[in-house]
């Protein structure tokens, strides 16, 4: 069981301070986090992909890059890497480099992202988001395990006896899991290359989630990769903490009051209850985060967000120490309980 870490770099200001980081910052904290999570314990460090502000991150492996030079156990990974409007040339590319210079220590989450706006940008057309998903990942699942690559397809030029260099590292490409919120096509993809599936499991409630992830298990099964149990499931979820719940729900309210994608449907009590947000004591998070798996049975990766909203570097740094001294072990002990051979 792998727990670790995502931020999808968003630059907000501090509902309680008042100040807005400016972009140097906000960046400069993400790598922050990034080494506070080896340094807690932690696994995984992600960070997504975005084009468009109030975000910072536009250029992900070069985050990574930096992280990896810093860091010597940390897995690090995309919180999305957009497969429609990236050539799946360049990414087989640059997170191949990345492989070498992290020392194998890189996964991709891909993903079609939440920003329509970026189609036109990339000369895509958001109206072929599933068919460029599609074919854009077929081509570079290709180029990471064949060499001398012909490809005729809609969305970029032909390749003909195209190599991408360098091949990956020792022969093996990089693991990679496939992220969404609602598609089912998406976990079906996933299942069908025997990939990991990544339920994005923010703000809806927890049973949406649970359908994509029982879809992807059947496929993964019908497929010919192994059991349905056997099939390989990453959560996401975000988290605010501290000794006393009533607490940690009184810091927390402000951000999530001001922050468009939490406060758009519930109160901070509703979403809390009915969907993967964990704001309370340690003991509170552990007991939610071990219901997730009798909703999605056994799974081999979960994620948090603790810095979105405008919530603080030192706020957020933390969160990861609570993380690492006072929930992830106890998780790591209960979650190993019963787990299948």
């Amino acid at each position: 069981m792998q727990f670790g870490i995502f931020s999808v770099g968003d630059l907000a200001p501090d509902p309680r301070a008042g100040r807005m980081p400016t972009e140097h910052e906000r960046i400069r904290a993400m790598t922050a986090l990034a080494v506070r999570a080896e340094e807690a314990g932690l696994d995984v460090f992600a960070t997504g992909e975005h084009h468009k502000p109030p975000y910072v991150c536009s250029s992900p492996s070069t985050l990574l890059a930096y992280v990896a030079a810093r860091t010597r156990r940390l897995i690090l990974s995309t919180a999305t890497t957009l497969i429609t409007t990236n050539d799946p040339v360049r990414v087989a590319e640059e997170y191949a480099l990345l492989q070498h210079l992290a020392g194998g220590r890189l996964d991709l989450i891909t993903g079609r992202g939440n920003t329509p706006d970026v189609y036109p940008w990339f000369g895509q057309d958001l109206r072929e988001t599933l068919a460029l998903a599609r074919e854009n990942y077929a081509l570079l699942h290709r180029l990471w395990r064949e060499t001398d690559v012909d490809w005729r397809g809609r969305s970029r030029a032909r390749l003909d006896g195209f190599t991408s260099t360098p091949r990956p590292l020792d022969g093996v490409p990089p693991f990679v899991w496939h992220a969404s919120v609602s598609s089912p096509e998406t976990a079906e993809r996933a299942a069908y290359y025997g990939d990991g599936f990544f339920a994005d499991n923010l703000l809806a409630p927890v049973g949406h989630y649970a359908r994509l992830v029982e879809l992807y298990r059947t496929r993964y099964a019908d497929h010919g990769h192994g059991s349905p149990e056997q099939a390989i499931v990453g959560l996401g979820g975000q988290l605010f903490v501290r000794p006393r719940s009533q607490d940690a729900l009184s810091e927390f309210r402000p951000y999530f009051d001001r922050s468009p994608a939490c406060a758009r449907h519930w109160s901070l009590e509703e979403a809390t209850a009915r969907t993967p947000l964990t704001v309370g004591s340690p003991d509170e998070a552990i007991e939610k985060i071990l219901g997730f798996r009798e909703v999605y049975g056994h799974y081999q990766r979960q994620l948090f967000t603790v810095d979105h909203a405008g919530i603080p570097l030192e706020t957020a740094l933390e969160q990861i120490d609570i993380l690492g001294e006072h929930i992830v072990p106890v998780l790591r002990r209960e979650l190993a309980a019963g787990r299948p051979p």
